[in-house]
């Protein structure tokens, strides 16, 4: 009897500590990601990034409602709003922060040292200080970089090569939004070997940017870079227009750009970079540290080519770069 009754009694505190300890176990199985991005919600080109990175996430077995919650917040081109929703994010307690752009990083690393950090859209991380160096990151930050500042020498170059007459090139972008001081000194590296006059123009409004394309327009022979910037994306179809109306080559780092009209970009595949910051996620939220993993910078380009913008500019595109382009939009 004495047996028996410990049997049951044993039975039953199992029965009851079973359904506690599944519960306890599913808490700890759901993880959460907050997630600051530059962009509008609706900006198709980040729509698609962010569909990439939830990709790779799923196929590392990550589910967004069953073992992972992803909090996405969005500041739309906006600088001011970077730092209240990094505060918004962190308030939630994730297990991991991922950052797209130098602003959302800064917004973040001012408001947490402990939470991991992964970042894309990032150019030097190593300049403002969000790391010590690529190989080991050595704080509470990792992630994958866009460019190096070598890239600009290739935007030039191809700028050159559909212009030959090219003599001054304007460089387009917002230090608030951008690492454009980055661009800037390998552009000044490059260009002087190219014969080109380089015409750094910041800009933050539209007003600005039609300024300083008009300005560059009111020279002869001139052409426009533009690095990676969620100010110059906001304003994409002003500054595709402007270059058509002015009939200004223009070089981008964005294959969007080119697709809305835009004459060419040379480009990494940002999807695929955002499947690369999910593996980071990854590799976090199953115990590692970033201070310990090497910042990944990219391998393979990407260039795209849009022969009717070219036809309407009266320019003809070199047969080397239409061999070289991955892309032709006729």
């Amino acid at each position: 009897m004495m047996k028996r009754r410990a049997f049951i009694t044993l039975l039953g505190g199992a029965a009851a500590a079973w359904p506690l300890a599944a519960r306890a176990q599913q808490a700890e199985q759901m993880r959460r990601v907050g997630v600051l991005i530059a962009a509008s919600e609706d900006d198709p080109d980040m729509r698609s990034r962010l569909a990439g990175f939830r990709q790779g996430l799923e196929r590392l077995g990550w589910a967004d409602g069953r073992n992972l919650r992803v909090d996405y917040v969005f500041a739309g081109g906006q600088p001011e709003r970077f730092r209240p929703l990094a505060r918004e994010l962190i308030a939630r307690k994730p297990d991991v922060l991922f950052a797209q752009t130098p602003p959302a990083v800064a917004a973040m690393q001012r408001e947490t040292r402990e939470i991991p950090i992964v970042f894309a859209d990032v150019s030097d991380p190593v300049g403002p200080g969000f790391i010590a160096s690529l190989a080991r990151p050595g704080g509470n930050l990792t992630g994958v970089i866009s460019f190096e500042a070598s890239i600009t020498g290739k935007w030039l170059a191809m700028l050159k090569e559909i212009a030959p007459g090219l003599a001054r090139v304007a460089l387009l972008g917002n230090p608030k939004t951008s690492s454009f001081d980055y661009y800037k000194q390998g552009a000044e590296a490059t260009a002087p070997s190219l014969g080109i006059e380089l015409v750094p123009n910041q800009v933050e409004t539209a007003a600005d940017i039609e300024r300083a394309i008009d300005n560059l327009a009111s020279r002869p022979i001139g052409g426009l870079a533009l690095p990676p910037d969620s100010t110059t994306i906001l304003h994409r179809d002003l500054i595709i227009a402007l270059a058509a109306k002015h009939r200004l080559p223009a070089v981008y780092a964005f294959r969007a750009f080119v697709l809305a009209g835009g004459l060419m970009s040379y480009t990494i595949d940002y999807v695929e970079r955002y499947r690369q910051a999910a593996a980071y996620v990854d590799r976090i939220l199953r115990g590692a540290n970033p201070a310990e993993l090497p910042v990944e910078a990219p391998t393979k380009f990407e260039t795209v080519v849009n022969l009717k913008t070219a036809k309407a500019m009266g320019l003809t595109v070199p047969p080397g770069l239409l061999v070289a382009a991955d892309e032709v939009i006729e």
